[in-house]
C-alpha cells in the first residue's frame, strides 16, 4: 500500500507527517529546526528521499537544508546566492528608487527530472537554480531584466516570487508569480519572460488593467492540462486556458472572491479548490466558519465542503502555499491555517479530519505520495 509523507513549514520550525494509504493514523516528526521560521519544504519528484527546505530568521539571514534520508536528518547546503546580473534598482510609482536585497526564499520548486536541480523564488523578486543539490544557486537574470522590472512594487507581504510552476510536457517552460508585480512565463528556460496578466484587473493601482502591477497569490495546473492554468489574484479567482496569455474570472457563487491559496484536483484537472477569506482587511475565514470551496467544472460553480471542519468561532487564515493535494486513487486534499491546524480529506473534500493541532503558524504544506 502507498505511503503519505506531509511537509509542513511554520513559523517556528517543521513537522512531518506520515501515514499509509487509508490515511487516518499519523506519525508526527518534529519540531525541525525548531524556532527558525521555515518558509517552504518540498520533495523531489523523482528522489523519494531528497528533500529541500527555506530556513530563515530576521537574526541569522537564510539557508537551505537538504535531506537525503526523507527528512530523518539534514545537512545546511547552500546560503550562497550568486549574481550573475548586476543587481538593479526598482522603483515605486512616483518613481522614488528601492533597491533590490536579498531577504528570504519563499519556494523552492525541485526539477521533475534531476534531484540536483532545483529552482528558487526569492524576496526581493528574484529567479535562482541550484544544479549541485543547493551547494550553489545562481541567479537566472532574465527575469529582473524584463523591462517592466522597474515598476514593480512589494504587496503587504513583501515583495515575494512566491510561485514557480514547471510545465511536465516543455522543460523550457515555466510560470512565476510575484506580489505585487503579477504573473510571467518563459518559453527559452529562464533566459527572456514575457508578462501574462492580460484580462487581471486591480482597481487599487493606478492603471487597473496595467501590463504588471496585480498582486496574484498562487497559480496553479493540472500537469494533464500544462495549458490551463487557476489563479487566486488579491480579489479574483481566474482561469486561463492558453498558457497564460489571456485570463477570464471564474468566481461564480463564491462569497467572496478574495483568498490565498489555489489547487487542483490530482485526477480531475477541472476540480478546483479555493478558501475563501473575509477579505484584504479581515485575514480570517468568513463567519467565524472554516470552509473550502470546489468547484468541479473549473470554475463558476462552487460548493461549500465543511464537514469535519469548524464551523463556529474560528478565525483562521490559509497562506498561499498551505494546500497540496496527492495521487491516491482517492485524491486527497491537505491544508493548513494560522491557528497551527493541518487538515486532510481522504475523499476529495467531502469530509475532513485534523491531522494535527496547535502548531505554529503554517506556512507551508507539500505531500508526496510514496511507494
Amino acid at each position: 500500500m502507498s505511503r503519505v509523507r506531509v511537509l509542513v513549514g511554520t513559523r517556528k520550525g517543521a513537522f512531518i507527517l506520515t501515514a499509509d494509504g487509508k490515511r487516518e493514523k499519523w506519525n508526527v516528526s518534529g519540531p525541525h529546526f525548531p524556532g527558525w521560521e521555515m518558509y517552504h519544504i518540498k520533495g523531489s519528484p523523482v528522489d523519494p528521499n531528497r528533500l529541500y527546505a527555506s530556513q530563515s530568521s530576521s537574526w541569522f539571514g537564510q539557508l537551505v537544508q537538504r535531506s537525503d534520508d526523507g527528512g530523518a536528518t539534514w545537512n545546511p547546503v547552500g546560503n550562497q546566492f550568486a549574481y550573475d546580473g548586476v543587481p538593479g534598482t526598482h522603483q515605486w510609482y512616483d518613481g522614488t528608487p528601492h533597491p533590490w536585497e536579498f531577504k528570504r526564499v519563499w519556494h523552492l520548486e525541485p526539477s521533475l527530472t534531476d534531484p540536483d536541480t532545483v529552482y528558487a523564488g526569492i524576496e526581493d523578486a528574484a529567479f535562482f537554480r541550484t544544479t549541485d543539490g543547493g551547494t550553489s544557486w545562481h541567479e537566472l537574470p532574465g527575469l529582473r531584466a524584463h523591462g517592466s522590472g522597474p515598476h514593480w512594487t512589494p504587496g503587504a507581504g513583501g515583495m515575494c516570487l512566491h510561485t514557480i510552476i514547471l510545465d511536465p510536457t516543455n522543460p523550457e517552460r515555466m510560470y512565476i508569480a510575484i506580489s505585487a508585480a503579477g504573473a510571467f512565463r518563459t518559453d527559452d528556460g529562464g533566459k527572456s519572460w514575457k508578462a501574462i496578466n492580460q484580462g487581471l484587473r486591480s482597481n487599487h493601482i493606478p492603471d487597473p488593467t496595467a501590463e504588471v502591477g496585480h498582486c496574484v497569490h498562487h497559480v496553479a495546473m493540472h500537469k494533464s492540462k500544462p495549458n490551463t492554468l487557476f489563479m487566486q489574484k488579491h480579489w479574483d479567482v481566474m482561469r486561463s486556458d492558453d498558457a497564460g496569455d489571456k485570463w477570464h474570472e471564474v468566481s461564480g457563487n463564491l462569497p467572496t472572491d478574495f483568498g490565498f491559496v489555489i489547487d487542483v484536483h490530482a485526477h480531475e484537472p477541472e476540480t478546483i479548490y479555493v478558501v475563501p477569506i473575509t477579505s484584504d482587511a479581515h485575514h480570517f475565514v468568513m463567519d467565524g466558519k472554516l470552509r473550502v470551496y470546489r468547484s468541479r467544472t473549473g470554475g463558476n460553480e462552487w460548493e461549500a465542503l465543511s464537514k469535519g471542519l469548524p464551523q463556529e468561532n474560528c478565525y483562521v487564515n490559509v497562506l498561499r502555499d498551505a494546500m497540496a493535494v496527492d495521487s491516491l486513487d482517492a485524491c486527497g486534499i491537505y491544508f493548513g491555517t494560522t491557528g497551527g491546524q493541518v487538515y486532510c480529506s481522504s475523499n476529495a473534500g467531502d469530509s475532513w479530519m485534523p491531522i494535527v493541532h496547535d502548531l505554529p503558524a503554517v506556512l507551508s504544506v507539500e505531500v508526496q505520495t510514496l511507494p
